[in-house]
């Protein structure tokens, strides 16, 4: 019987490689398709992270949020376009062992109730899930836990010590007791203040907390007015002064990431080329932990199709070439149910799928009509097109481009855009996909993971030089790759147009003729991938290093 007064992670036995026992705080995770308290990439790999940990016995336990309407549910208005829904979710798999307490949140005693994520349930990690949807809070307490990344700033501040706060005194209140808090993104930064105020030293502190960056540009890090996080208790009561020598901020705004870097013993980016990034971007800024890189990586037992990786060890394709016709059939089922468009499975597929945000550029192949009209038209290599992703739902640029791609594809019967992406369909999309095309501007992407679990379907990845993908693709070899230009000194137009201009000349004289007049070539390309990412990618590797490069360091 598992007890929540003096808690130990319920495996018969920790791996002696990982018993440091750590607490990672992430402010989403997509572990399994029934529990929606994800928005994308952060959560994907926070996912991985925890089936990982559960496979290597690690004696971690995750802290989340559980959202009681999610990110919200991706439907459609009449006429196809983006509609946002706020459903109220049930989770009858979660347990409630009546953890149960108060933290200040404005000044204000707020009741926190902690669900309990069982390891067995989806073979991952113990996960506590915080909850202040409660009778016993005012209803805007209550609101605080209701979506992920609400829009108004306060209850954004107010989720931010939800997750950190909360989650520190919920491992006093079950008796854990982490040598390691982990900050998965600087959303949980408050923690820092609460270890403070019970160790009483920033160097204690120190010992104790490691931090994950995944934003490489400084505009994208989380910063609040100083004086809004004072008065919403985010320091824990900390006068301003002290917050202020403390983290070397002078000014009023606060900047969540670089208080982390200065707090925490040691950070990660998460790619080789993220750390590079990350290292040049803080560089300037005095008193930061040292950065290092432990590359994403997603959970192969979860993602990929064992009978695809069967078959590619047999000694003929027969039954490779039938298993991905197949995967590819049953997910264009799930196409046509949503958009009336039946895709042939015999056809050259590309998928572009994920997180709609602009610097990803999910409509880049359109800019150029021309030759967007040859490739739908193209009778000799015919080709068909996939979108799917979910927008912020209060980024209207992002939903902007998501509608513009619906009526587009009114126009062309081998063009469709699925809603609703999240664990499962993203998974049906990668068995969908022949060339998964990822286009973000380069260097914006830390890591972009899709690319890896596509690679364990049998998708051939076709991207831009960023995040992980430097590490991954050898041109022709098991991937395809736009070459970097010098793009520190280009225009976002111009680096836009050569981007542009490099993935035709790729799609129309290399992938195209490869994939219809040398398949034997394409399937080894295939197999090569699906080789490298479980070699390289496979979040056991991950899970491993954090322990290793981090955790123990």
């Amino acid at each position: 019987m598992t007890s929540f007064t003096n808690f130990k992670v319920p495996y018969n036995s920790i791996d002696e490689r990982y018993t440091r026992k750590v607490a990672y705080f992430s402010m989403e995770f997509a572990i399994h398709q029934p529990l929606k308290i994800y928005s994308g990439g952060l959560g994907f790999l926070a996912g991985s992270h925890m089936r990982s940990a559960y496979e290597l016995r690690q004696n971690l336990v995750g802290i989340g949020i559980l959202w009681k309407y999610g990110y919200y549910d991706q439907a459609r208005n009449q006429d196809q376009t983006l509609q946002v829904q706020w459903n109220e979710k049930i989770y009858n798999f979660l347990e409630d062992h009546n953890i149960k307490f108060q933290i200040n949140i404005h000044d204000h005693p707020v009741w926190v109730k902690a669900y309990y994520l069982n390891p067995e349930t989806f073979k991952s990690a113990p996960v506590f899930l915080l909850s202040t949807d409660l009778p016993e809070n005012d209803y805007i307490s209550q609101t605080i836990t209701h979506r992920l990344y609400d829009a108004n700033v306060a209850t954004k501040v107010a989720q931010f010590i939800l997750l950190g706060v909360a989650g520190a005194k919920l491992m006093d209140e079950i008796g854990f007791n982490p040598d390691v808090y982990h900050l998965n993104e600087a959303h949980g930064f408050s923690a820092a203040f609460y270890l403070y105020k019970k160790y009483g030293s920033k160097e204690e502190v120190k010992k104790r907390l490691v931090f994950t960056t995944h934003t490489p540009e400084e505009a994208g890090n989380e910063k609040h007015d100083i004086y809004l996080c004072e008065k919403m208790s985010y320091f824990c009561g900390i006068p301003l002064s002290e917050i202020r020598r403390l983290t070397g901020i002078t000014d009023d705004q606060f900047n969540h990431s670089l208080a982390a870097l200065r707090f925490a013993r040691i950070a990660n980016g998460v790619s080789e080329l993220h750390g590079h990034v990350s290292r040049a971007m803080w560089g300037k800024y005095e008193g930061i932990c040292p950065i290092i890189h432990i590359t994403n990586a997603q959970n192969w037992r979860y993602w990929a199709d064992k009978q695809l990786y069967a078959a590619a060890e047999e000694p003929t394709d027969d039954n490779f070439i039938d298993r991905k016709w197949f995967l590819k059939k049953r997910s264009f089922d799930v196409v046509a149910d949503q958009t009336g468009k039946l895709l042939d499975p015999n056809v050259l597929t590309i998928v572009w799928a994920r997180r709609f945000a602009g610097y990803k550029r999910a409509e880049l192949i359109t800019r150029d009509k021309h030759r967007f009209e040859a490739l739908l038209n193209n009778t000799k290599y015919p080709v068909q097109i996939i979108w799917a992703g979910k927008p912020y739902p209060v980024d209207y640029p992002a939903i902007s481009d998501f509608n513009y791609l619906v009526n587009l594809s009114k126009n062309y019967r081998n063009v469709a855009v699925c809603i609703g992406y999240e664990l499962t369909l993203s998974k049906r999309l990668k068995q969908a996909a022949d060339i998964w095309l990822n286009n973000p501007r380069v260097p914006r992407e830390a890591s972009g993971t899709s690319g890896m679990t596509a690679a364990m379907n049998g998708a051939v990845n076709f991207s831009t030089d960023d995040g992980w993908i430097p590490e991954f693709i050898h041109q022709g070899h098991n991937g395809f790759v736009i070459p970097k230009a010098d793009y520190a000194n280009m225009s976002v137009h111009d680096q836009d147009e050569y981007d542009l201009h490099k993935l035709y000349e790729i799609l129309e004289n290399d992938i195209l003729p490869l994939y219809y007049e040398r398949p034997e070539v394409w399937r080894q390309i295939m197999k090569n991938g699906m080789r490298d990412v479980r070699y390289r990618f496979e979040s056991g590797r991950m899970a491993d290093e954090y322990y290793r490069l981090l955790y123990n360091a």
